[in-house]
């Protein structure tokens, strides 16, 4: 007899695999579910793991599993965030069943093609429907926010996020030392990074909005994107879901493009009376710097994913985030000691583009 696929699935604790295993046969008949079909769906940079199940409704064929081990991944914040976004309106996974002592989840299927998976990089055009519906998703869930929900994306947080960099992808990839001028360059920068991004008004902040957590179901480009991958969520600077979804960790765009979908989400936010700078070039320029600090955190944390976790898959798609770093460091001049660390520990020379805002 051939394996079911449940028997595929691999465990370094066989007593939470039997633990999983009673779980989901319990819950199996009031949710529709067939214990015998479960099988990997996917795995993220953390501890969670995403299995896919068969059930016997027509209308929800399959639903999703989280396996989220509670000893080192805390599922509150996600249980939180996908009612905070269904209440606004954000098609987001219904939680249907939540172990919460051994952090499993029964979740309903978004589907199994992302924003990602079907855009053509060579066609901006082509994908423009998908950044406005993008953009519609982003602006129901900026307009919910409430201070006080979400934790605070405050200095503290922003200057841990920075410190990934000097420490993991200074420190322990490239092996430079971080010390004298270099470290003092740095300093100066991430001051000024920090000050800029405090100086955004705030709300609901995704952190990794991107092509990557928006789902797109069976509707292509026509139809409303289900968002996941939310439960680092914060109430933070308005500039940094923006950026980070047209400055993407697996997918550049030519600066035109980029520009012009900012263009739209910023008209989309004025218009739904959020908090956005009226001049688009100050707009502009807040989310670069907001960028910045995105950049700059991910490349550090895709150093520490190989470095410590083993998943080395991350560290390829580094040299993107760089040039995102020497790009926005090569267009104000406050920046330029940034650039010089760029260009000293890649040993790269200055490059030139389009500048906007003030220098």
């Amino acid at each position: 007899m051939a394996p079911s696929p449940a028997d595929t699935i691999l465990w370094t604790d066989p007593q939470r695999a039997e633990v999983f295993r009673a779980w989901l046969a319990g819950i199996a008949p009031a949710q529709g579910l067939l214990p015998d079909t479960v099988r990997l769906a996917s795995a993220d940079a953390s501890f969670r793991r995403y299995f896919r199940v068969d059930t016997t409704d027509p209308a929800a064929p399959t639903r999703i599993v989280m396996d989220a081990p509670p000893d080192k991944e805390n599922s509150d914040p996600f249980v939180q965030v996908a009612r905070l976004m269904t209440e606004a309106g954000v098609r987001a996974p219904t939680v249907l069943d939540w172990d919460r002592p051994n952090g499993f989840l029964l979740l309903d299927d978004l589907g199994r093609q992302t924003m990602l998976d079907v855009i053509d990089p060579a066609r901006p055009e082509a994908s423009r429907p998908l950044y406005d519906r993008a953009i519609e998703a982003l602006v129901k869930w900026q307009q919910a926010s409430k201070p006080g929900v979400l934790p605070p994306y405050d200095r503290a947080l922003l200057e841990r996020e920075l410190a990934l960099f000097p420490e993991w992808y200074i420190g322990r990839h490239r092996g430079i030392a971080v010390e004298g001028k270099l470290k003092e360059r740095l300093e100066r920068s991430f001051k000024l990074i920090v000050e800029s991004n405090l100086a955004s008004p705030s709300v609901y902040v995704h952190r990794d909005f991107m092509p990557r957590n928006l789902m797109v179901g069976n509707n292509g480009a026509s139809g409303e994107l289900g968002v996941l991958d939310f439960q680092d969520a914060v109430y933070g600077p308005v500039t940094y879901d923006i950026a980070s979804l047209m400055r993407d960790a697996f997918l550049s765009w030519d600066e035109e493009f980029v520009l012009d979908i900012t263009i739209r989400y910023w008209t989309a936010a004025r218009k739904a009376g959020l908090p956005v700078d009226e001049d688009f070039g100050a707009f502009y320029r807040a989310v670069e710097w907001m960028g910045l600090q995105r950049h700059l955190k991910v490349a550090g944390i895709f150093a520490r994913l190989t470095l410590r976790d083993g998943k080395p898959r991350y560290l390829a798609d580094t040299p993107r985030f760089i040039a995102y770093i020497r790009a926005t460091a090569s267009r104000y001049n406050e920046l330029t000691p940034l650039l010089r660390v760029i260009d000293e520990i890649e040993g790269t020379s200055a490059i030139t583009g389009f500048a906007y805002g003030r220098v």
